[in-house]
């Protein structure tokens, strides 16, 4: 599942750069970091935590746990605010020499309500991961 996930972010950021020649860094982050929402949106929990950068090996355990806390989430939101409608980019900022950025996304609700998130994002072996 792992590889998968990885090789649809290398799709995407593939395609994003393929597209015009000025596609900017910032572009490619926070439309990855959309593309790790959107799987928390869909319910594909273990894809969105997938898209979490593993500097330390995690635990089958621990990577259950980050599931369950992404499914929670997803609850409460639904109790809240009538779930996520749709994330939409807002903004990136990006420190390429240490490869680091912030993704800025706009979560929007079902009941017309929308909150900015932001999105720590490290890129390892070329692609964009939540810190």
């Amino acid at each position: 599942m792992a590889l998968r996930h990885i090789l649809s972010v290398l799709v995407t950021a593939a395609s994003l750069a393929a597209c015009s020649p000025s596609a900017s860094t910032e572009k490619v982050v926070a439309t990855t970091a959309q593309l790790y929402y959107s799987y928390l949106v869909d319910g594909r929990y273990d894809d969105f935590v997938a898209g979490i950068d593993p500097h330390i090996p995690m635990s089958d355990s621990y990577r259950e746990q980050l599931c369950a806390n992404a499914r929670m989430f997803v609850a409460e939101q639904q109790e809240r605010h009538g779930g996520i409608s749709r994330v939409e980019v807002s903004d990136a900022d990006v420190d390429e020499e240490h490869h680091a950025a912030n993704a800025f996304l706009l979560l929007c609700y079902g009941d017309s309500t929308s909150e900015q998130v932001v999105v720590p994002m490290v890129e390892r072996d070329g692609v964009w991961l939540m810190r």
